[in-house]
């Protein structure tokens, strides 16, 4: 049975929120294809993950057989995260862009899922091959060629981190120019912040049918 790993981290509902409308299109294309398959839903927003703390970091790094009973207890809470990960054949993630890069919920999120020796820096990462759609939404345009390319902190850390560290598949759906329609001084770039929009929807639809597929096969 396929399993599809979907994790929003938006302050804001599906209904004033540009990277949760995404993957709900993305969510609703898939589970489509896949009616008997497995949703893992998680909102970092609405139900945070604990921050990694020295604690939980040191039971990544010594044998389970050594760690105490309160080392025990932070590692298969982190040992939970990392299984839902490594047991995906596809991930969603909403990354919306908030002061250039994630939301601390979602970097909060990959500090517990990233474990050397295991998803990261080793040789036969657990997580190598996963495909990851990454639902970038942000207020302004960060595209090449753009004024404030060199302020595109979202898209370069993300792959990084899944592509680079845990060898995963990433893919990006851009919904751009998201705060044309409420900053008067972005109203010529309406047409345009539309225009990205109805790509990003179609583009959640078109990929989503194609994470299922590849599951299926």
């Amino acid at each position: 049975m396929a399993t599809l790993l979907h994790l929003d981290s938006s302050l804001w509902p599906e209904s004033a929120s540009a990277s949760r409308s995404v993957t709900a299109a993305f969510r609703t294309a898939w589970e489509e294809q896949h009616p008997d398959g497995t949703v893992i839903y998680r909102d970092l927003d609405a139900d945070p993950v604990p921050h990694l703390d020295a604690l939980t970091a040191s039971a990544g790094f010594a044998d389970p057989a050594d760690h105490t009973p309160e080392q025990a207890a932070a590692f298969a809470a982190r040992l939970k995260l990392i299984e839902e990960l490594e047991n995906a054949d596809a991930v969603l993630i909403g990354a919306p862009m908030y002061n250039f890069t994630v939301p601390s919920t979602l970097k909060t999120w990959l500090d517990q899922v990233v474990l050397m020796g295991r998803t990261a820096a080793a040789e036969d990462s657990s997580t190598k091959g996963v495909p990851v759609y990454v639902v970038a939404s942000r207020g302004g345009s960060y595209a090449p060629g753009t004024p404030r390319e060199g302020y595109e902190y979202v898209q370069n850390f993300l792959q990084a981190i899944l592509g680079d560290m845990l060898g995963m598949e990433v893919d990006f759906i851009v919904p751009e120019l998201t705060l044309a329609h409420s900053n008067p001084a972005m109203a010529e770039l309406i047409p345009l912040a539309e225009a990205s929009k109805v790509r990003a929807h179609e583009d959640a639809v078109s990929k989503g049918k194609t994470a299922a597929l590849s599951a299926a096969a």
